[in-house]
């Protein structure tokens, strides 16, 4: 009597990930490059708040998204993601992922990037084949190297040349107050006033996150965001309300976040923002 022959793909367990989000402490735009891309200098860190993803191996490649109104297919970076790396493995079996979305769309957070991130390298250790990832990441999107890295960094070019940074822990309060904006739009706003900007003072920011004074920070699409959408201008607003210092919007907006002397004094003032604003999304987070 023969054995029954071992299954193509390992055992159905599934495993659950977090999707971390980043916030941009700082975010200078020097200029405009050939092909429409822009010259970056940013401090990205990662954050204990994101997407969850499960990730059960399967015959065949498989995505749901719960928590959010997104496409299931193609359209989407995690089976984007999950696609490529398994076509790259040589197909060794497929996944059936499921995408928890607790993150806002379009928010400035980096959530669709992390989500394939996190993708790459759950796959890489589902189905082990010696893939370049970070060929893979940079196929995906500017942003998903550096959710690859997973720590701290400056990024400079159009976000993937990579420098970790020694970031301190550091609390902090995230505020987005239900506006979507393109990042496609907030850069060409910038392109049409030419406010590029000089690079970070990145030693003096870093110092600036254990003081009590303001953080020595900007980011180049604020001004041109927050012209246009009044609600990205309440939500810097009500951050400083509650004793926060130093709001900002991350990336290209609408997500804002201003820095807290503790984690308990970031959950206090995320309680009171909520009280006043319970139609927005609050999360009280800290950098990893």
């Amino acid at each position: 009597m023969t054995g029954q022959p071992a299954p193509p793909f390992p055992s159905p367990v599934t495993s659950t990930y977090l999707a971390p989000a980043k916030v941009n402490l700082g975010l200078s735009v020097r200029g405009l490059r050939q092909g429409g891309y822009h010259e970056l200098h940013t401090v990205m860190v990662p954050l204990a708040v994101g997407d969850e993803l499960e990730i059960t191996p399967a015959p065949a490649l498989s995505l749901r998204v719960q928590g959010a109104e997104l496409p299931a297919d193609g359209r989407n970076l995690v089976y984007r993601a999950a696609r490529a790396y398994l076509d790259a493995a040589g197909t060794p079996g497929g996944a059936a992922i499921t995408l928890h979305k607790r993150l806002p769309l379009a928010s400035g957070l980096g959530g669709g990037s992390s989500d394939a991130a996190t993708t790459l390298m759950a796959l890489a250790r589902l189905y082990p084949a010696g893939v370049d990832l970070a060929r893979l990441a940079l196929t995906l999107g500017a942003d998903v190297p550096f959710f690859l890295l997973g720590r701290a960094a400056l990024a400079q070019g159009v976000g993937e040349v990579l420098t970790p940074l020694p970031v301190p822990r550091t609390a902090l309060v995230l505020v987005n107050p239900g506006v979507e904006v393109s990042a496609r739009d907030a850069y060409a706003w910038l392109d049409e006033e030419e406010e590029f900007t000089p690079e970070l003072d990145v030693d003096g920011l870093l110092a600036g996150l254990t003081g009590s004074g303001p953080a020595p920070y900007f980011n180049a699409l604020q001004g041109p965001v927050t012209a246009r959408h009044a609600p990205v201008r309440e939500a810097l607003a009500a951050l400083a309300s509650v004793g926060l210092r130093s709001p900002l919007m991350s990336g290209s907006g609408a997500t804002c976040f201003a820095l807290a002397p503790s984690d308990d004094a970031a959950h206090d003032a995320a309680r009171l923002l909520r009280a006043r604003y319970p139609a927005w999304w609050v999360e009280a987070t800290h950098t990893l």
